[in-house]
């Protein structure tokens, strides 16, 4: 009888390091305690969401937007409302016709602005009717690969001819110019002169612009746009 607190002690010990029958033929028993989570595999991001500016995400400030790049058509732009109640950003699309069609407002002419311009134009057009303040957030997103037309340089230049408009910068007079091989030795740099294709005339003073380093004086050429260089009527 003096072994009977021994041998209990042993089946103590023993029921509790050994599995049960019911455990140990589950095929979903967890040795592990209830409390201690199982690690989940990280859910990979939807692949159809497309991507966001970091401009969008990061500011609240239309000051900081863009305001060199021109938009054109077939270009994506991010676009949100800071006063918006779930201030998430939107993909809009400028049509072959160069608007943006903007939540609540529609089309509003895009091609040819800057970020920056057109986030002024929509948050005038927003508080006429919807917002009391909107503070808009416009950035590109993606620039069109398609062409954007062509543009003809002649006149005093080394290479007179139509070039095509790239899509990825701001292209200006000076570099239409400057592209074409530069100006001619009677060059009149002063009078450079932009036709647009409904009869609109500028005139550019590429000097200032190229020499004098003034590139506010510089002028960003659209589709169909004839640029002339004159020569000079007294070599001097």
């Amino acid at each position: 009888m003096r072994y009977w607190p021994y041998v209990l002690l042993l089946a103590v010990i023993v029921s509790g390091t050994t599995p049960t029958y019911a455990q140990r033929y589950n095929p979903g028993y967890n040795p592990e305690p209830a409390s201690t989570p199982i690690p989940q595999a990280p859910k990979a991001a939807p692949a159809d969401l497309p991507p966001t500016t970091s401009t969008v995400l990061r500011t609240n400030s239309m000051s900081a937007l863009d305001e060199k790049k021109k938009l054109g058509s077939n270009d994506y732009v991010s676009f949100r409302v800071v006063e918006d109640r779930d201030n998430d950003s939107q993909r809009l699309r400028v049509s072959d016709n160069g608007e943006l069609e903007v939540p609540y407002i529609g089309p509003i002419p895009a091609e040819g602005k800057t970020c920056k311009e057109l986030a002024y134009n929509i948050k005038a057009a927003l508080e006429r009717e919807y917002y009391y303040h909107a503070t808009v957030i416009l950035a590109l997103d993606r620039v069109s690969e398609k062409s954007r037309g062509k543009v003809y340089v002649y006149g005093s230049v080394r290479a007179q001819g139509p070039q095509e408009i790239p899509t990825d910068e701001s292209y200006t007079v000076s570099k239409a110019v400057i592209r074409a091989g530069g100006f001619g030795d009677f060059a009149n740099k002063r009078k450079v002169k932009v036709t647009r294709k409904n009869g609109q005339d500028f005139t550019i003073d590429l000097k200032r612009v190229i020499e004098e380093g003034k590139p506010d004086a510089d002028m960003v050429v659209l589709p169909d746009d004839q640029i002339y260089v004159p020569q000079r009527l007294i070599n001097m």
